[in-house]
């Protein structure tokens, strides 16, 4: 029974130790990559256990703000290989093994 409780109190210590974002990869500019990683956070603790809102609220964000063509992943395992444009790539991980990719391509 004692394993059990240290068991979870170890999951809920790495979920609250990984509960800040971590950016892989980006070339975004620097006011673009603080903004699209405060919107990613927000869109995944809103949506916590739904990706397809979250990433659906990231795409009409990214959208409204600076202009069309965006395209969201969210989700765990997975790789990718995109075409995007220059300057609007943001590849992030969050929660520990949650991912999100942000990408303008048109």
């Amino acid at each position: 029974m004692a394993e059990t409780r240290d068991g979870k109190k170890e999951d809920a210590d790495y979920k609250r130790l990984q509960s800040f974002p971590l950016i892989r990869h980006t070339d975004m500019a620097e006011e673009m990559r603080v903004e699209t990683m405060e919107l990613c956070v927000t869109a995944c603790e809103k949506f916590a256990s739904n990706n397809e809102n979250a990433a659906k609220m990231i795409k009409e964000s990214m959208d409204k703000k600076f202009g069309s063509s965006w395209h969201v992943v969210i989700g765990e395992g997975f790789g990718f290989e995109v075409t995007h444009e220059v300057k609007n790539l943001l590849y992030m991980f969050f929660g520990g093994s949650l991912a999100v990719c942000v990408w303008k391509c048109s």
